[in-house]
């Protein structure tokens, strides 16, 4: 299969959200297309975040990363939180994945981003294998914390 990668366009938005949708139940969100093409819409139409595709001519889009533009204060310097990485299960192991963190990375320098942060669920050893291969380093210093507000 010859895996291609590009920046979404609008053309994008309705199977980029089914494949947001896949992503959110990944993570145990009950499945939600419309809130998942709603998400997805205002990130692209608002310029919210950058959404890159994985795609082959056999099979359509397999796949999708989302960064967000911020900051690091510590270093004053803007960089992208890639937030969302997902593959389908099918196409898991055919090099989408890789191909999308790449392609992610490329942007990011291109953008004068001076880092790129995730963060990924402990037990997805499979994806911390590929951010490890590809140069990315777990952070042992720094706990993450989050805090649920408003309803």
């Amino acid at each position: 299969m010859n895996i291609t990668t590009r920046t979404m366009t609008a053309n994008d938005i309705a199977n980029v959200a089914q494949l947001f949708d896949l992503y959110r139940q990944f993570y145990e969100q009950p499945a939600n297309p419309q809130l998942a093409y709603d998400f997805i819409h205002d990130r692209f139409t608002l310029g919210e975040s950058i959404i890159m595709v994985a795609e082959s001519v056999e099979a359509g889009l397999l796949g999708f990363c989302q960064l967000y533009p911020t900051f690091c204060s510590v270093e004053a310097a803007p960089i992208y939180s890639l937030y969302d990485l997902f593959v389908l299960p099918e196409a898991r192991k055919s090099g989408a994945g890789r191909l999308l963190l790449l392609a992610a990375e490329a942007r990011a320098a291109t953008d004068g981003k001076v880092r790129m942060d995730l963060t990924t669920a402990k037990t997805n050893l499979s994806a911390q294998s590929l951010y490890e291969a590809l140069g990315w380093v777990r952070d042992e210093v720094f706990y993450a914390y989050n805090k649920q507000v408003g309803s």
